[in-house]
């Protein structure tokens, strides 16, 4: 199933709903676009930078993240010893991304919201914002880390192919 776009309103409000720590996690992917995967591996001492490398465990290529020094605060306050977003019972090991899934998944259901929205959606939400701001496709393809330009184009407009198809669907039914 994939990923739907989410809208700036219905995402404020699905975030409300989130633990504080997958909440966290939301805003790390929503501040660099990395992939959910990703965000959990971070490590403690990476927040000590203003801007730092990560290596994407989907493609191995790097990636310089740069958080708000805000959240970088409020990440140090619930940082585990070995990860940012520690396990609920190994702290040797991550937090999982279905734990983060589970939880965007309860919020929907609990504002019944029919959508498929997962943490890839906020990937999503992230290169539309860039668009939006005044970024190129280029500047959103780098950002994603894409080596299609037809990708770029598939997150970077899904508000609008999102409409599109609400919009097709409601005509449908009358």
């Amino acid at each position: 199933m994939r990923a739907e776009f989410v809208s700036d309103e219905r995402l404020r409000l699905i975030l409300e709903l989130l633990t504080y720590e997958n909440y966290l996690v939301c805003c790390v992917a929503l501040q660099s676009g990395l992939r959910i995967n990703d965000c959990l591996s971070l490590e403690p001492m990476q927040l000590d930078k203003k801007t730092f490398t990560v290596t994407e465990k989907k493609t191995g290529k790097k990636r310089r993240v740069r958080l708000s020094p805000q959240l970088r605060k409020e990440l140090r306050e619930i940082a585990g010893e070995y990860y940012v977003f520690p396990h609920r019972t190994d702290p040797c090991r991550h937090r999982t991304r279905q734990a983060v899934y589970c939880d965007i998944r309860r919020a929907c259901k609990a504002l019944r919201i029919k959508e498929h929205i997962s943490p890839h959606s906020l990937r999503k939400h992230y290169a539309v914002e860039l668009l939006q701001n005044g970024a190129t496709l280029d500047e959103v393809k780098r950002s994603l880390n894409h080596e299609s330009e037809f990708v770029t184009l598939l997150y970077a407009l899904s508000d609008k192919v999102e409409l599109q198809a609400l919009i097709k669907n409601r005509a449908k039914k009358g």
